[in-house]
């Protein structure tokens, strides 16, 4: 069993170029493409207030992740508010939209081959 982060899937090798040519455009330096990429899923929006402090929770894990000599890849997921949506044909979004937010987040960890 390898103990490479799988994200060299995506950053070693010459065949790799496009996407570390996609990843240099983000900011990554060849210093950055040994790092684990970390994955940040964040629901922030301007829907509900309950969700607007989450752009800064996300930029302090972010700091953290940069702390622990990781590279933070953060990435939006959907949302919707019990509370907006309760009373009338919304509120039966409400418990799916956890099944969505799961699967975005696997979808994003899966296809960019995040580290964690």
């Amino acid at each position: 069993m390898s103990m490479k982060p799988r994200s060299f899937e995506v950053t070693d090798g010459r065949d790799r170029a496009p996407a570390r040519g996609m990843l240099r455009a983000l900011g990554m330096t060849d210093a950055d493409f040994r790092k684990p990429q970390i994955g940040i899923a964040s629901s922030y929006n301007t829907i509900t207030p309950c969700n607007m402090s989450l752009r800064d929770v996300a930029a302090a894990v972010g700091q953290g992740v940069h702390a622990a000599g990781g590279f933070p890849m953060e990435f939006g997921t959907i949302t919707v508010s019990d509370v907006i949506s309760m009373g009338h044909e919304g509120m039966h979004f409400s418990l799916v939209s956890r099944e969505v937010i799961a699967d975005s987040v696997e979808t994003v960890m899966q296809a960019e081959r995040l580290d964690g």
